[in-house]
């Protein structure tokens, strides 16, 4: 939404905007986000999965008022940070959530639409400051920033009618429940299914694992996650994606649209509007099609496409703009266009599903919401640089920053190819071996028993009996060692 508003007369002239102010309005929202990270890292541990996306709503939801009813920049600064904060809750909760609760079919794409709806998010700013730009006054720019708080709204209806964690449900020794949910997302409700018992028993054996190390949740912190081999290196990969997705060059993009458009000699403010929201629907589909690939082909794979795709784009953005940014060739101030939006477009098939879909993916359960506390602290940190920095080195050295930013993207590859490890296909359990070195349950796998092999399936049932109980509250898994 910032975007479309940094563009708009009557936003930038109703605030007075400078270099300075501007980057303050845009990076508040960081700064929100980063102190909420640290803060809020804990608490889906102690309240649960569900409660902390229902806080993280509503402090939302009170921030978009005050930014709507904003009478001077310091309110809407602060409006600002509390937005930041609000979200970045939900960026804490709500992967951690989706990550737990998703079966494996489905947790792929869960996850990696979470950032694709910032597209939709942005498409919907887009064309409501594109409808509202003509207004004449400050509600060209409050009808958007009100707008936000539609998609909180619908959150905080659906709440209620959703599952809590079933792995948050067996933390808490609630495995009952844990097995139910577990029954309603796999096998719609049933609990003798084989599928279900299977991936009951390794959430449970996975988190007793845990806890007989003494990796608690609650009391798991920072030192605990940095001095252990297998958790260190959860961290860094999960780091790993707040800061490319951050560093790769898309927050000029994000934020400073109309400052790039400008340097490229596009001045007007409606043909900019226009680019916005084109550009908006563009990186959705773009991001749509990596959603599916990143299932496909692997997240490893699609990291290492876009960001290749990603630093020549950048690179051939810069070269253009250095020597069209104040021709008035109108072929080459096109083409400079078009560079942006393949460069965007590449982004978006990488990062934007992956960046929340690898981190509660590589984090074990003791250390997941903590560690997407981290993740989100350390992204908001450097998106907090990003954006306060970037108009500077723009206005400073111009077409040139794009170069130190795409050197940087060349690192991202080679890291990528380095240290990344693959996470497709396999359960949140499943991925604790490739980091642990070891399997924490001894029932068969998932994906073998979901081709239902006799051999297999026989199996489960061998070591683990269902006793249906004809009361309300459902059945006791009874296991058994073979």
């Amino acid at each position: 939404m910032l975007n479309g508003l940094n563009i708009l007369p009557s936003y930038t002239e109703y605030f007075d905007l400078n270099t300075t102010t501007l980057a303050l309005n845009t990076s508040s929202v960081w700064l929100g986000a980063f102190v909420i990270g640290i803060a809020y890292a804990k608490v889906p541990d102690y309240i649960g999965r569900k409660a902390a996306l229902f806080w993280a709503a509503l402090i939302t939801l009170f921030a978009v008022i005050l930014q709507a009813a904003a009478q001077n920049i310091a309110m809407f600064v602060v409006a600002r940070i509390l937005i930041g904060a609000g979200t970045g809750a939900s960026s804490i909760a709500a992967p951690v959530y989706l990550a737990e609760t998703l079966p494996l079919k489905w947790r792929g794409v869960g996850l990696s639409i979470i950032y694709d709806f910032w597209y939709v998010g942005g498409l919907i700013a887009a064309g409501v400051t594109y409808g509202t730009a003509k207004m004449d006054s400050t509600w060209a720019w409050r009808l958007p920033s009100a707008l936000q708080g539609l998609f909180t709204v619908g959150c905080l209806i659906v709440l209620p009618f959703i599952p809590e964690s079933p792995r948050w449900l067996a933390d808490q020794g609630r495995f009952d429940e844990c097995l139910h949910v577990v029954a309603k997302t796999y096998a719609n409700g049933r609990i003798d299914d084989p599928i279900v018992l299977v991936q009951h028993r390794e959430i449970l054996d996975t988190i007793a694992f845990e806890k007989s190390r003494g990796k608690i949740a609650t009391k798991v912190v920072l030192k605990d996650i940095m001095f252990h081999p297998s958790t260190r290196k959860r961290m860094i990969l999960a780091s790993s994606v707040a800061i490319f997705a951050m560093l790769s060059g898309n927050n000029i993009v994000s934020y400073y649209l109309g400052t790039m458009l400008d340097n490229a000699g596009i001045t007007d403010s409606t043909t900019q509007l226009e680019i916005n929201v084109i550009l908006n629907a563009f990186c959705l589909c773009c991001c749509i099609g990596g959603t599916v690939l990143a299932d496909s082909h692997g997240r490893k794979a699609i990291a290492i496409i876009s960001t290749s795709l990603l630093t020549v784009f950048l690179f051939l953005f810069g070269g253009m703009n250095k020597v069209y940014g104040t021709s008035e060739n109108n072929s080459g101030i096109y083409g400079t266009v078009a560079m942006l939006f393949l460069f965007q477009g590449s982004y978006s098939i990488g990062w934007t599903p992956l960046a929340c879909l690898y981190p509660p993916e590589v984090m074990n359960y003791s250390m997941r919401s903590l560690g997407m506390g981290i993740y989100t602290a350390i992204g908001n940190a450097v998106g907090l640089f990003t954006v306060w920095a970037f108009p500077y080195a723009l206005e400073a050295i111009g077409w040139k920053t794009y170069m130190i930013n795409g050197a940087w993207d060349v690192l991202e590859v080679a890291f990528v190819v380095w240290y990344w490890v693959e996470t497709k296909g396999r359960t949140l359990e499943e991925i604790d071996e490739t980091l642990d070195g070891e399997y924490h349950s001894n029932v068969p796998r998932l994906e073998a028993v979901a081709k239902g092999d006799d051999e297999v399936v026989g199996k489960v049932y061998d070591e683990i009996a269902v006793k249906k109980d004809v009361k309300d509250e459902g059945s006791t898994i009874v296991t058994t060692q073979v």
